[in-house]
């Protein structure tokens, strides 16, 4: 990795998570794998909702938790979003994350990514939501410096 950048990001309400989301998702090119770390409710589905937005999808974003993967198709990729919440056991589910992650066809958003954390690449972006109150949020974001055109 060419050295690691991080910054924060305030959100009062979901529709600036939602922004701040369709900002990196209108400059996402093709092979990023996103971690989104955070509690239950903390806003990661709302920012994987406004990430596809930005990112050209029409596509009805919600919670994989059930069925552990949703694709959302954009113009240039496939947006992946993985939620392991409820995994216990890995198992062939690292491997078919395997393939997903080293595909520039995709772009792969994981949720509860700690149980896989092992197979990431080292390039990835870690964002860390932290509640503040029932409404604001602290997004603490960790990314490779070549990939500060997410930000731009």
């Amino acid at each position: 990795m060419d050295g690691i950048e991080k910054t924060s990001k305030l959100s009062s309400n979901v529709r600036q998570t939602e922004a701040s989301a369709a900002l990196i998702g209108h400059n996402l090119r093709g092979g990023e794998v996103i971690v989104l770390k955070g509690d239950l409710g903390s806003g990661k589905t709302a920012f994987v909702r406004g990430l596809t937005k930005g990112a050209g999808s029409s596509d009805f974003v919600s919670s994989p938790s059930f069925v552990i993967r949703n694709d959302y198709k954009s113009k240039k990729f496939i947006i992946a979003h993985f939620d392991f919440y409820r995994v216990d056991e890995p198992g062939i589910l690292a491997d078919s994350l395997q393939e997903v992650l080293n595909s520039k066809e995709y772009v792969s958003i994981v949720e509860w990514g700690d149980i896989v954390a092992d197979i990431f690449p080292q390039d990835k972006m870690l964002i860390d939501f932290v509640t503040l109150s029932e409404n604001k949020r602290q997004l603490n974001l960790t990314y490779p410096k070549s990939w500060i055109y997410l930000l731009d």
